[in-house]
């Protein structure tokens, strides 16, 4: 499953096609296209899909949707840490 994934907008570059940019997704910063959102400006928050910004979204939005994110990667390495052992599975 892919999850789209809300980031801010450090640099624009139009100087080159398709427009890209400079996006930071809690501090990991990647190149994205910008294409698709042509009013993007530096500090918006984007939605971010496989290198695609698809949209905008306000910054409290963002916080919330990665605070969330953050949590469920916690439910998933508890989840991870409650399964049996490849010795337990043998014996199922």
């Amino acid at each position: 499953m892919c999850l789209a994934i809300p980031g801010k907008v450090l640099e624009i570059d139009n100087s080159v096609q398709p427009a890209m940019g400079k996006v930071s997704f809690g501090g990991i910063q990647k190149r994205v296209c910008l294409e698709w959102i042509p009013d993007v400006v530096v500090d918006d928050y984007v939605i971010v899909h496989v290198g695609f910004a698809i949209s905008k979204m306000n910054e409290e939005e963002a916080q919330e949707t990665l605070k969330l994110i953050e949590q469920m990667e916690g439910g998933l390495e508890e989840l991870k840490a409650d399964e049996p052992r490849d010795e337990t599975r043998k014996q199922m």
